[in-house]
């Protein structure tokens, strides 16, 4: 590979390789393993089924022997980076980010919708586990691996039974949209439909302010209302109706690999604990009112005060 034709751009995240730029930025490479090619795989099926993805141009073996993949680039700033480009000394998300948000959530719903899928025996089953990471939430909290939890989880998987199927990011949010399309598709697989795109604003929040900006009601009412209308037209039936239960399993994802092994790391187990209280409440929401309001989370400095007042565990 030449250093003329590519720009380093930074390593993978979650996988092995590295993500490199064309010098006339419309192309990005990126390299790694089996999980690459797995991806390119996926990539290539959903590209045909008129998702908004990045088109493959090329794809293959490195001298080193690493599978590289090269594909088409959709934009140079994600809608995150746009978020935080916006800031003006204050946290409200521009109103041109969430519209540009919604208008590549309607698109990916309406794909999904026309390409649902018929689920193998235990696929919802298995999305919880995936979408989740639960095994790793309960190893690394064994104390939330309890009945109550189960029973819980049992129950948004009851309710979602008679939603169909299609093929989904797993990770869908702010840093994996641009204006032209959804990049990174690492950790697809089968989902209930919706869960990709319906959760995408209210998830901010798990972040605890950190990311520097915040939806407003207005802004994630227009983001939910716009993608019901999308519902309703492709499938006959809106899809906000399911939010709660995806929120949950969100809440779990957010949960996976948080806890710290260095126990000096004194930031980290704010952050870990800070998770698990949003899980927690999350947790009982969902159960009392079948939902999970995200609003009503702290941020993680409100949380830290109650932390250090010892108002919270």
């Amino acid at each position: 590979m030449s250093e003329s034709t590519w720009r380093f751009v930074k390593k993978r995240t979650a996988a092995d390789g590295a993500v490199y730029v064309s010098i006339d930025r419309t192309r990005y490479r990126r390299t790694g393993g089996p999980e690459l090619q797995a991806e390119a795989t996926f990539q290539r099926l959903i590209a045909d089924l008129d998702y908004p993805v990045p088109h493959i141009l090329e794809e293959g073996f490195a001298d080193d022997g690493h599978y590289y993949v090269v594909e088409e680039s959709l934009g140079d700033q994600t809608l995150h980076d746009q978020a935080v480009a916006s800031l003006d000394g204050g946290r409200a998300l521009a109103d041109d980010v969430t519209d540009t948000a919604t208008q590549v959530a309607a698109r990916l719903l309406r794909a999904q919708a026309a390409h649902l899928v018929e689920p193998p025996p235990g696929a919802l089953r298995q999305w919880l586990e995936s979408a989740g990471f639960t095994q790793n939430v309960f190893q690394e909290n064994p104390d939330l691996d309890n009945p109550r939890t189960r029973a819980v989880l049992d129950h948004a998987l009851d309710r979602l039974t008679t939603v169909p199927l299609t093929r989904g990011h797993l990770d869908y949010g702010l840093p994996n949209i641009l204006p032209a399309g959804v990049i990174d598709w690492q950790h697809h697989g089968l989902v209930p439909l919706g869960y990709d795109v319906l959760p995408a604003l209210e998830i901010i929040a798990f972040k605890g302010g950190n990311k520097g900006y915040t939806a407003s009601p207005a802004q994630r009412h227009h983001y939910l209302t716009a993608l019901n209308d999308t519902g309703l037209t492709t499938t006959g039936q809106p899809v906000s109706q399911h939010l709660g239960a995806y929120l949950l399993v969100k809440a779990l994802f957010f949960l996976a690999l948080m806890r710290p092994t260095d126990p000096s790391r004194t930031d980290k187990h704010l952050k870990w604990q800070y998770r698990r209280h949003l899980f927690t409440k999350g947790l009982e929401q969902y159960e009392h009112t079948g939902t999970v309001d995200t609003a009503l989370f702290p941020g993680l400095e409100e949380f830290a005060a109650g932390h250090h007042a010892g108002n919270h565990p």
